[in-house]
């Protein structure tokens, strides 16, 4: 018997805000909610964007004037939707119009040679064959150039690719805690595993102790490593830029760093840990790790997500020498004017003409059924199942492939074994990749409308964040579950509103691409299909909150269910606390640098078990032989 993986909590940030309580979600679908949630989500914005101020007595303008939401949206509603989603990417990350680069030059003498001053410090050791160097002063050299001479100048040039999916302007995530020499992809792990610690409303010691300390797990990290000057890409750029190479370049930027970030600052965990890397699909082998540990009980409490900041020049150039990025150039083209709309950059399953690189950082909290009704947590959904395949022998190694109508087609069969076929035919929808290329457009709509025949599903609602946040690479399949699980809340399918219509070449006899958000009476199931480059493919199943406690309700009992939303209770107004001052701008960050180190001459050792300072339960060893049959 299969314990049940349930998401208790979710957190993290994204082009459309902040993702816990489906803020995010409820960016991406503003206009198809009720005055309160819609008025609400604005002003957690206004505060997040700096437009606004707030604190315990409510929100307030610049000038100090008190705001009630409805204020709030009269005024400074259009201010704030224009510094979320995709956007112009802003010279806070680099000047797109004059982005630096060296430019190589040729330098040759005069009629009569050349000369020019050169410092002694700033003398090469290996001087060029074309120079001629004397004594000038005590401080420098006079050098003469005798023939011609390769040199490199600074310079800038533009950038075709002009936009991304940012986190909201003015949000900086590097000054919520004490994050010196972090690079962003770091800064926004932590910021984003805390917000889904806070989602939790149950504090983290309290889970600790509920559990052993190898019963937690976290599964988390970044494809693209750390690619900033305060990871890998400063590290690779010293030499060039005449600069050293600092400690901590090396480490922070490898991309298991994001998990060690969580065990190390945040949770104080010595459980499981890793990190998973596939491509667009990286998201979904780290959940995939966690869903398996939770199934076979090796974990009861697992962490899994991923943090990704690539919106930097050399991430841009090497997608946009793949030909795989939208430019404004492409954009052109598409919308038929000379001054197209960035902002609708990403355009899934419509004339486009390549994705929309994004930041963000996505986690969700997964634990056991039976630790959910023990602890009164609360009920996202569950995720039964991730499967991954791989495509064969391939040409082109970016080029779809055959792998994801094997994920998708075991997710679809897997769901109907669970909810039935009603429930998968009428009931079910997807949250598709979505990538916003001609090649994605094509090759998984087939896919969807060929699963969707094949199961006998005829209008099969699709969905496709990227529209709205772009495609964050690692973390992406973790923006397209976070949306589901608020698809699952307001029972809305997200238009894809950056189109007019669907391109004709979509297949889509038995699918449902709408342009506009489209209310469902009911979602049980939903989908998460991710086709990464490379032959990374993966499809997740997620059940909704409404199946998942019937299903508690079968394996527990009815008076277990009582009992626990008798906790339940609690437990939701703790997380609405932190919800209402996280509006308000205070966000509450665990950052636990160097607090309560293990002394590890202190472990208590035997032969059944070792004893941690600190901890409330032992690592047990397990006595059972698995191989019994064997020996």
């Amino acid at each position: 018997m299969s314990r049940l993986p349930i998401i208790a909590g979710f957190g993290g940030y994204n082009a459309a805000g902040r993702s816990s309580f489906h803020h995010g979600f409820r960016r991406m679908v503003l206009e198809s909610l009720d005055d309160q949630a819609r008025q609400e989500t604005l002003a957690g914005l206004g505060v997040m964007t700096q437009i606004i101020e707030a604190d315990e007595s409510g929100f307030k303008s610049k000038e100090g004037a008190s705001l009630s939401l409805a204020d709030i949206e009269a005024q400074f509603s259009d201010e704030i939707l224009q510094t979320t989603l995709i956007r112009r990417i802003e010279k806070s990350y680099f000047d797109v119009d004059a982005a630096p680069w060296q430019q190589s030059v040729t330098v040759g003498p005069g009629n009569n040679g050349t000369s020019f001053l050169l410092s002694r410090f700033q003398l090469p050791k290996t001087i060029p064959e074309s120079w001629t160097v004397s004594d000038y002063s005590e401080s420098h050299v006079s050098v003469h150039l005798a023939d011609n001479c390769d040199v490199k100048i600074d310079s800038t040039r533009n950038i075709d690719v002009k936009s991304a999916g940012q986190l909201p302007s003015g949000f900086d995530p590097g000054a919520l805690y004490t994050s010196r020499f972090h690079p962003r992809g770091l800064q926004m792990t932590i910021v984003g595993v805390s917000d889904a610690l806070q989602s939790l409303g149950i504090p983290w010691e309290t889970i600790k102790s509920s559990v052993h300390p190898d019963e937690i797990a976290v599964y988390a990290g970044s494809v693209l490593s750390q690619a900033d000057e305060n990871g890998f890409g400063g590290m690779m750029q010293s030499r060039l830029k005449g600069g050293r190479v600092t400690a901590k370049q090396l480490p922070l930027g490898m991309n298991t760093m994001a998990a060690d970030f969580i065990n190390a600052y945040v949770l104080g965990s010595v459980g499981t840990t890793g990190c998973t890397t596939g491509a667009c699909a990286t998201f979904l082998y780290n959940l995939k790790q966690g869903v398996e540990a939770i199934q076979s009980g090796k974990a009861r409490v697992v962490i899994a997500g991923n943090s990704a900041a690539p919106i930097t020049q050399e991430i841009i150039d090497g997608f946009a020498a793949m030909s795989a990025l939208g430019t404004v150039e492409g954009l052109k083209k598409v919308e038929g004017n000379d001054d197209p709309d960035l902002r609708r950059s990403s355009r899934p399953f419509g004339e486009n003409c390549g994705f929309t690189i994004a930041e963000a950082c996505q986690f969700v909290i997964l634990m056991d059924d039976e630790l959910v009704l023990e602890l009164g947590a609360q009920v996202h959904g569950a995720v039964t199942d991730v499967f991954i395949n791989a495509d064969g022998f391939k040409k082109s190694i970016s080029a779809p492939g055959p792998g994801n109508y094997i994920t998708l087609s075991k997710a679809v069969a897997s769901a109907r074994e669970i909810v039935g076929e009603e429930s998968v035919r009428t009931r079910s929808m997807v949250h598709a990749h979505g990538s916003s290329t001609p090649a994605n457009r094509q090759t998984e709509s087939e896919l969807l409308d060929r699963v969707a025949e094949t199961f006998g599903i005829t209008d099969w609602p699709i969905a496709a964040v990227k529209a709205y946040v772009g495609h964050s690479i690692g973390p992406a399949s973790g923006d397209q579950l976070i949306a589901a699980l608020g698809s699952f809340k307001y029972n809305l399918v997200p238009g894809i509103k950056t189109i007019d219509c669907v391109a004709d070449d979509v297949h889509q006899q038995r699918l449902s691409i709408s342009v506009s958000d489209t209310s469902r009476q009911q979602i049980d199931v939903a989908f998460i299909n991710t086709k990464g480059f490379g032959g990374n493919n993966a499809t997740g199943v997620v059940l909704a909150p409404g199946v998942v406690e019937k299903m508690l309700a079968k394996r527990h009992g009815e008076k277990a269910l009582a009992g626990y939303k008798v906790k339940l209770q609690a437990v939701i107004e703790t997380a609405e606390t932190y919800n209402q001052a996280a509006l308000h701008g205070n966000f509450n960050i665990a950052y636990n640098f160097g607090a309560n180190m293990i002394d590890d001459s202190l472990l208590s050792l035997s032969d059944s078990a070792i004893g941690i300072p600190g901890l409330n339960h032992q690592v047990t060893f397990n006595k059972e032989s698995r191989y019994t049959d064997m020996i």
